[in-house]
C-alpha cells in the first residue's frame, strides 16, 4: 500500500490550523486598521474648525461597521473551533471502519498491496458484459469481458495491463458497457470495495484510507468483515 498515514495527518492538521491562523491574522488585521482609524478620527475632531464642526454621522457609520466585521470574525472562529470539535467527534467514530470492508458509491478503486475490486449490478438481461479499467488520466489499461450470465458480482484488478505489464500503484476506474440481444445499452451500477487502512480529515472533511487512496466517508454505502472469496 502507498503510504498516505503520515501525508494524511499532516494535511488534516494543517487544515484545522490554517483556519484558526485565517482568523486569528484577519482580527489582527481588523484591530490595527480599527485603531488607526480611530487615531485619525480623534486627530481630526481635536483640531477641527469650531465655528464649522464636522459631519459624525459619517464616521458613526464606519464605526457601526468595523463593529459588525469584528462580530462576524469572531463568529468565524467560533465555528471554526465548532467544525473542529465535530471532525474530532466524526474521526473517533470513523476510526471503528478501520480494518472492515467498505463499499463506496463511487467506480475509483485503489490498486496496492491488493487487488483494485468492485462490486457490479446489470439491469437487465445482457447478451455481452465489456469491463473497462482507466487510470487517474483516463487511458485505458485493460479490457476484459464478464460472464454475462451473472448481471450481480464482483470484479477484482490485480493490476495486469492488456500488453501484459503491471499497472502502477493508485486509484483506476471501472466502466461496464452491457449490451443486451437488441443491441440496446443496459445500465450498470458499480461500487468500489477495499478494506479501510486508516481515517484522515483535510480539515473539512472524513477521508478514509482503502488500499492507497482516499475517498470520502460521504460515498460509504456499506460496511461488512472483510471478505476472503475471491473473483478473477
Amino acid at each position: 500500500m502507498t503510504t498516505v498515514t503520515d501525508t494524511a495527518s499532516a494535511s488534516a492538521s494543517s487544515g484545522t490550523s490554517g483556519t484558526t491562523s485565517k482568523t486569528a491574522a484577519a482580527s489582527t488585521s481588523l484591530l490595527a486598521d480599527y485603531n488607526l482609524f480611530l487615531k485619525l478620527l480623534t486627530t481630526q475632531m481635536t483640531n477641527q474648525d469650531p465655528l464649522d464642526p464636522m459631519n459624525t454621522s459619517e464616521y458613526t457609520q464606519q464605526l457601526v461597521q468595523y463593529s459588525q466585521v469584528e462580530q462576524s470574525i469572531q463568529q468565524t472562529g467560533k465555528l471554526d473551533d465548532i467544525l473542529g470539535q465535530l471532525l474530532s467527534q466524526q474521526m473517533a467514530q470513523a476510526s471503528s471502519y478501520i480494518g472492515r470492508e467498505a463499499r463506496f458509491d463511487s467506480a475509483v478503486a485503489g490498486l496496492g498491496d491488493n487487488p483494485a475490486k468492485w462490486t457490479y449490478y446489470v439491469d437487465g438481461t445482457p447478451s455481452t458484459v465489456t469491463a473497462t479499467i482507466k487510470d487517474a488520466l483516463g487511458g485505458t489499461v485493460a479490457t476484459v469481458t464478464l460472464d454475462p450470465s451473472e448481471t450481480q458480482g464482483t470484479y477484482k484488478w490485480d493490476g495486469t495491463q492488456t500488453d501484459g505489464t503491471k499497472a502502477a500503484a493508485g486509484a483506476y476506474t471501472l466502466s461496464i458497457n452491457a449490451q443486451a440481444a437488441n443491441g440496446s445499452t443496459l445500465p450498470t451500477t458499480i461500487n468500489s470495495v477495499g478494506v479501510v487502512d486508516d481515517v484522515v480529515t483535510d480539515g473539512t472533511s472524513i477521508m478514509l484510507g482503502v488500499n492507497g487512496i482516499r475517498l470520502s466517508a460521504t460515498g460509504l454505502v456499506a460496511l461488512t468483515a472483510p471478505s476472503t472469496s475471491t473473483k478473477e
